[in-house]
């Protein structure tokens, strides 16, 4: 069966299934330099056409398509309390013509609904049907059949925890391949997270930050400090209020935001704290929702005695490196799963997993991670040379003129972290490599920059340095390693670790061997390749447009600006330009 799965509002993408492999998932921030976050809000089937045919497929060839997102609200659909109501949109058809269609519910679940309900609809007298399910079943079902628990055929629990929605738990049975709703572990919804940082400087400018305020929270609270009588005052809120504090009703978060900016006050005034900022605040809130999570959650999980306990996270609030720490270090579950793409750039291959599940045999995707766009063909630009690079003597660029490299190789990585394929690449061991970083990307400088390490040499630098490919955990960095790798240790110790097998990805493991021989380190600075607000750079031009380094490697090549230093002192160049 070959499904198309289509996520249209932010974060929209195309993905092809056939046959329980994944063929491809084009993320739209990830094609021509779009914005992040871009749409297919004006999908038009004829681009639909042309990234199918990429791949040798033409749109006839698919089974069913599966449409996931949501559009303009249509209060007449609404369903019951805390549901959201279905949507529609408008896409174009093979001439160009628009026409509006329908899909599915967002998805906050009570207990009698069925999680894998499909909708279907036929359009263009029957020329265009597709399916449509749950915006959370997508989620659910992309982090389930992505897993090693559905390869292994186990079960599992799932949690997901998004943007407008509560934190749910489910639970697959895969012998049955029945779904349980085990509902909300309590009523927070999980852009809370971010509204609450979005009252204090630096983040008042909420709609500008848009969807990447979480993130940088996360990072931010280094800087701050859990204060015990705030924590005190969150849960008794909490409590008292039976967990109801944050529903939908933004009066609850602005109440709850006032009282504890007051209480902050009046602590300073009576001096009962010292030196406390709103970055506290911001701390302690992140601290708040983490233990009301992990006590929730092991409430929720030990009333099912399991003989093996395994848990997937997806949805936005997935991407809390801390949170997800916290609850595999917890003890609770004996392996635990976050997928690539915990949050909506998941979607489409989510939907597409929905159809899989729903209509064949099948309970695991047979995927890579390296499932995304292709690189655009590159012609000669005159302010650069280039040469042919193997990855050795790439190594040694890193090294001795510690310099940031745009490394692109092959095919895009799926989700929001830069994995390898599409990456600033760059030495550790400079005290000051982190700011440069920061500042060729325009990011802030309390933002980390990851390390992408080797596999096998992760747990000495790292605790607890386990295999982590897709950066969703954070790691402690071991005290001996802090002031040899300074550019990767975030503020609090920690860092993003991203582990590298040869599997995984051979010439950035190759990469990371050949720079262990010439440093003694074993892993390099990892920052995402790309314009600010802007998903990764599709092309070696793109990059040379941006102007921001120096050196650019892609598929065994290597360009370099004329004039700059790795062009005037670099051995590959020096021998280049000797006459014969």
């Amino acid at each position: 069966m070959i499904i198309c799965g289509l996520k249209l509002t932010h974060d929209g993408a195309i993905a092809l299934i056939d046959n329980d492999k994944l063929i491809f998932s084009y993320e739209m921030e990830k094609l021509n330099n779009n914005p992040r976050f871009s749409s297919l809000l004006d999908l038009d089937l004829r681009f639909l056409a042309s990234v199918l045919n990429e791949h040798g497929y033409k749109i006839e060839n698919v089974d069913k398509f599966v449409i996931d997102g949501w559009g303009e609200y249509n209060e007449e659909t609404a369903g019951k309390e805390n549901d959201a109501a279905s949507f529609f949109t408008k896409i174009k058809d093979m001439l160009g013509r628009e026409f509006e269609i329908e899909f599915g519910k967002y998805g906050m679940l009570v207990k009698d609904e069925d999680v894998l309900e499909q909708q279907s609809f036929s359009y263009l007298s029957n020329d265009f049907d597709y399916n449509s399910y749950l915006h959370i079943s997508g989620h659910l079902m992309g982090a389930y059949c992505t897993s090693p628990f559905a390869k292994n055929k186990e079960d599992s629990f799932v949690l997901v925890w998004d943007g407008g929605m509560f934190p749910q738990c489910f639970y697959f049975n895969a012998t049955t391949r029945k779904i349980d709703n085990l509902g909300p572990i309590f009523h927070i919804k999980g852009d809370s997270y971010a509204s609450f940082a979005s009252n204090y400087n630096p983040f008042t400018n909420f709609e500008g930050e848009g969807l990447s305020i979480a993130g940088k929270v996360m990072a931010y609270i280094a800087l701050g400090k859990c204060i015990p009588e705030v924590l005190s005052f969150f849960k008794d809120t909490f409590n008292k209020n039976e967990g109801e504090i944050l529903t939908d009703k933004i009066t609850d978060l602005k109440t709850l935001i006032n009282r504890s900016t007051n209480l902050l006050k009046e602590f300073v005034i009576y001096g009962e704290i010292n030196d406390v900022k709103p970055v506290d605040l911001m701390a302690t809130y992140h601290v708040f929702l983490q233990e009301i999570l992990l006590v929730k959650l092991k409430g929720l999980v030990d009333r099912y005695p399991m003989q093996k306990k395994n848990l997937c996270m997806v949805g936005g609030c997935a991407l809390n490196i801390k949170w997800n720490s916290a609850i595999r270090n917890s003890g609770m579950f004996e392996d635990v799963w976050v997928p690539p793409f915990p949050n909506d750039s998941g979607s489409a291959v989510g939907a597409a997993c929905c159809e899989m599940l729903k209509h064949t045999e099948e309970l695991a995707l047979d995927w890579n991670v390296y499932s995304g766009p292709f690189l655009n063909e590159f012609q000669d630009n005159d302010l650069w040379t280039s040469v042919d690079c193997a990855i050795p003597e790439l190594a040694r660029i890193i090294h001795e003129f510690n310099e940031p490299i745009i490394f692109l190789n092959g095919r895009a990585e799926l989700g929001p972290r830069a994995l390898g394929n599409r990456s600033i690449l760059s030495a550790p061991v400079s005290t000051t490599m982190k700011g440069v970083l920061n500042k060729i990307k325009g990011r802030e400088d309390y933002r980390p920059v990851a390390p992408i390490c080797i596999v096998e040499d992760a747990p000495q630098i790292f605790s607890p340095g386990t295999p982590d490919p897709y950066m969703l955990y954070d790691h402690k960095v071991r005290d001996q390693w802090i002031d040899k790798i300074p550019a990767i240790t975030h503020l609090d110790g920690t860092a993003r670790l991203q582990t590298v097998s040869e599997q995984d990805n051979p010439e950035v493991y190759g990469l990371l061997q050949e720079y262990k021989k010439l440093s003694g380190v074993p892993l390099l600075c990892n920052t995402s390749a790309n314009h600010s607000g802007k998903g990764f750079f599709p092309d070696v031009q793109s990059v040379m447009d941006w102007g921001k380094v120096n050196a650019i490697w892609s598929e065994g090549k290597i360009y370099v600006k004329k004039g700059e230093k790795i062009h005037l002192e670099s051995e590959l160049f020096k021998m280049l330009e000797k006459p014969y």
